[in-house]
């Protein structure tokens, strides 16, 4: 019936899998990546009753294509010049969101089932690489946004749009951690607040706003427990994890 079983699932999360050792040896931070957006994915999974065996196995692969270029993603640039100041940012873009492409045909020659390899495309959905079409305006005098713009489709499950979610926390966070923003955003906080659970509030209603999640039926109360549990998650491996990157 073209649904993966609980054993596929099984077999495909083993890291000798071909496609997720590759990742482990080529794209290191990637596979990092990988590993912390599948803890936040699977434990908002199980607060809403969705798949978390699948959404965590998704989490694997949903990148899998930035193997083909590691270098070129921030992720596996550390100790490294950033290869982008070097190229218009519609390159950038280009390369950057060739990377759904490229995990497709990975997906599609390592014959990962249809329910894994829509992770790929559904992660980014129809969002624009907003840094470098930021970068575009900027330098440029007419920016069609069309260019800087992810192929899609919006994730059209739960479990691809909690994976949407877990992949843009990570990436900010991480960011602002290797800035040395998150911690002082922590140090600065006032009674009774919590800062992670207010930036992570913050990055899904911005999926809202874009009309990311329409397909997906996720109701305003599951993101709601979404979002409190990518904040246990984070406040779990925060500092211990994020302060080594």
């Amino acid at each position: 019936f073209g649904r993966v079983t609980v054993l596929q699932l099984m077999e495909l999360s083993n890291p000798n899998h071909p496609l997720l050792h590759r990742l482990m040896q080529e794209a290191p931070g990637t596979y990092y990546h990988s590993i912390i957006v599948g803890n936040l994915a699977e434990r908002a999974a199980e607060v809403i009753g969705a798949d978390p065996l699948l959404v965590r196995v998704g989490a694997y692969f949903h990148d899998i294509g930035k193997v083909v270029r590691p270098y070129f993603f921030i992720d596996n640039q550390a100790g490294r010049t950033n290869i982008h100041d070097e190229l218009p940012p519609s390159s950038s873009a280009r390369i950057i969101i060739d990377h759904v492409r490229e995990g497709l045909e990975l997906a599609r020659r390592h014959r990962l089932p249809a329910q894994i390899a829509q992770f790929i495309p559904q992660h980014h959905g129809t969002t624009t690489a907003s840094y470098f079409y930021q970068r575009a305006l900027q330098e440029e005098e007419t920016v069609n946004p069309e260019d800087y713009r992810y192929p899609g489709p919006r994730p059209q499950s739960r479990e691809t749009a909690i994976l949407m979610l877990a992949d843009s926390v990570e990436a900010t966070v991480r960011s602002l951690a290797q800035s040395g923003k998150l911690q002082e955003m922590l140090e600065k906080k006032k009674e009774g607040e919590d800062p992670l659970a207010k930036l992570v509030a913050g990055i899904i209603e911005q999926r809202v706003r874009e009309g990311q999640l329409d397909e997906s039926d996720l109701t305003f109360r599951d993101l709601r427990r979404i979002g409190q549990a990518f904040a246990e998650v984070l406040h779990g491996v925060y500092p211990v994890s994020y302060t080594h990157l």
